[in-house]
């Protein structure tokens, strides 16, 4: 029996899921959580062999825990589950340990067919996301460039952002300036947006 953890913070989505994942007759779904603490707190208690995760989740998203999964249960595979087929977060999933990156909208049997695919030691990645991650390219941005971007994301004023960051504003001010360029933008909130849609922050 393969030993699967659900983490989805949609109550109705991870409840759909069990429950066709419980049709299968050689899985078993050992236990659900709704954000990715819980999910690393219910990993530990029920060790399974295979978690699902979403990736936008409170608390801790999909590729934090699965890069904790990955050094706290490094036998247990790790499948990410989005409704964003962005580029960036297949890169960032990948560094992070996950055996598998799926768009929600596969057919259950795809999923189920993936599950036994990672515990065989295989990858398992949406064709079309994986041309759209190669065509895209790296992240150009920088770990600060991200955190800069990611604290003036909800409109705050360059003095806010320093503060958050503990920096400079004419610091804050560069790597403003350098994430705009780089994502081809007019100004940082085109910037955010640009990050975004990539999966770079």
């Amino acid at each position: 029996m393969i030993r699967v953890l659900l983490a989805e913070d949609q109550g109705m989505v991870r409840g759909a899921l069990a429950t066709l994942l419980g049709l299968e007759e050689d899985i078993e779904v050992v236990g659900e959580a709704a954000d990715g603490e819980e999910a690393l707190v219910v990993a530990e208690r029920t060790r399974p062999d295979v978690a699902l995760l979403d990736i936008e989740m409170p608390r801790r998203n999909g590729i934090d825990t699965a890069a904790e999964l990955r050094r706290t249960l490094p036998d247990c595979r790790v499948i990410i589950l989005t409704t964003f087929g962005r580029p960036g977060y297949l890169r960032s999933a990948m560094e992070a340990g996950a055996s598998a990156f799926l768009v929600k909208d596969s057919p259950a049997r795809e999923l189920a067919a993936a599950i036994r695919r990672v515990l065989a030691g295989e990858r398992v990645i949406d064709p079309a996301l994986a041309a759209a991650a190669l065509s895209a390219g790296p992240n150009p941005l920088s770990p600060r460039e991200r955190e800069a971007l990611t604290a003036a994301a909800d409109g705050s004023t360059i003095g806010d952002v320093a503060r958050k960051l503990h920096l400079s504003e004419g610091t804050v001010r560069n790597y403003l300036s350098a994430a705009i360029r780089k994502t081809g933008a007019r100004n940082r909130i085109e910037a955010v947006r640009a990050a975004q849609r990539q999966g770079w922050l």
